[in-house]
């Protein structure tokens, strides 16, 4: 009989959060619970019937049958960079600054793998999404955790990183507008990035997969409007949340053309590409009318604005958010993130994400996603009402 032994990047893992919550989520569904789930950030509202309608026209296109290409057709690329002018009025070489990606995970998952070697330091930010520490293990890497805290906007505070930390780091992760907390970044929080990047020779690495979920026509700004960026980093983003295209993975990154060159060449040999049907429905997807994003943006901010209200009303404690389609909220008084998670899920059918879950600093909080109707966030409010 086989005696299977992981190795030991697979053994030191931690559980992935969103694996762990799906598996609470179908137990609670096994015991027969009317379940209102805010846990995970997957769109409810469907793909835009354009952009579907332009996939089905592709995948009958026998051209499209064959390997892709790996680093992106050129029609994609010069679409993304088409779509930074107009959006952020910057500059892009599709032929050597934009890179597809099998969504933003796998381009954010691989990349240590192209500039960390083992016992280089990667700067993580926390709490922040998973992938960042996991990638950098799989690289062999050490993660050094630069804290998210709520009286620092949740902005990291470069100052409290050891000088000696700097000096072994090789790449940094930002994440604005930011998964979990909902905050944004300014020009002079990137400045300050960059700056230091430029000292220490670090490489960063802004995912920007929420940068078109904004409100109150407040649009974030893009890590490579910022002077200097291009020459230390690249920016990772996606379709999925912007155009509710979660199980589509498509992607890209753009920026720095010697770092996308290096994903490119990890990319070439561990994948084939993005499915060129879905490159051609995306070529669409970026050139949407700002009106149909517009009504996107509409109902998640109704959503937004029922669930911060209805929780405030509670007396729960909540940034009300700018951006993203999260909404980062304190544990009540006398729970810890798991605690209150499991309390809501068992007492109340509403299952949120414990902080924790996204590092030791987002400990005290849970995060509520609005991937659920006005309708369904209000009745949440009214169970979260009776069981506290």
């Amino acid at each position: 009989m086989l005696k299977v032994q992981l190795a030991d990047r697979v053994k030191n893992l931690p559980p992935y959060l969103f694996a762990t919550i799906d598996k609470m989520k179908q137990n609670a569904l096994s015991k027969g619970i009317d379940l209102i789930d805010l846990s995970i950030g997957d769109p409810d509202i469907p793909t835009p019937q354009h952009i579907v309608d332009a996939m089905k026209k592709a995948v009958e296109n026998p051209a499209h049958h064959r390997y892709p290409s790996y680093i992106g057709m050129p029609s994609y690329r010069e679409a993304v960079a088409d779509w930074y002018k107009q959006r952020f009025n910057i500059i892009l070489d599709p032929k050597t600054e934009v890179l597809s990606l099998i969504g933003s995970k796998e381009g954010i998952g691989h990349i240590p793998l192209a500039f960390v070697n083992p016992g280089d330091v990667v700067l993580v930010p926390s709490p922040g999404y998973p992938v960042y520490p996991v990638g950098t293990l799989f690289a062999g890497g050490e993660s050094h955790i630069m804290p998210l805290k709520e009286e620092n906007g949740f902005l990291p505070d470069f100052k409290a990183i050891p000088e000696s930390v700097l000096k072994r780091a090789k790449l940094m992760f930002l994440n604005y507008p930011n998964n979990p907390t909902a905050a944004n970044a300014s020009e002079g929080f990137f400045k300050e990035a960059i700056a230091l990047a430029s000292k220490y020779n670090i490489i960063i690495c802004h995912d920007a997969a929420y940068s078109e979920m904004y409100y109150d026509n407040e649009k974030p700004i893009s890590f490579l409007k910022v002077e200097g960026a291009k020459d230390v980093g690249i920016e990772f983003h996606s379709l999925s949340k912007t155009y509710n295209m979660t199980g589509w993975r498509i992607g890209f990154a753009v920026g720095n053309k010697d770092v996308i060159a290096g994903l490119g060449k990890i990319k070439s040999n561990l994948d084939s590409g993005v499915f060129q049907a879905i490159q051609e429905a995306s070529i669409v997807a970026l050139r949407t009318d700002d009106s149909i994003l517009s009504d996107i943006r509409k109902a998640y901010q109704d959503r937004r604005d029922a669930l911060y209200e209805g929780l405030k009303g509670l007396g729960i404690q909540a940034n009300k958010p700018k951006a993203t389609f999260y909404l980062w909220a304190k544990a009540p008084k006398g729970f810890d993130s798991t605690k209150f998670a499991a309390h809501l899920l068992e007492e109340a059918g509403v299952l949120g994400t414990p902080g924790v879950g996204f590092g030791a600093p987002g400990e005290g909080y849970i995060r509520f996603a609005l991937t659920q109707p006005v309708e369904r966030i209000k009745e949440a409010v009214e169970r979260i009402k009776k069981v506290l």
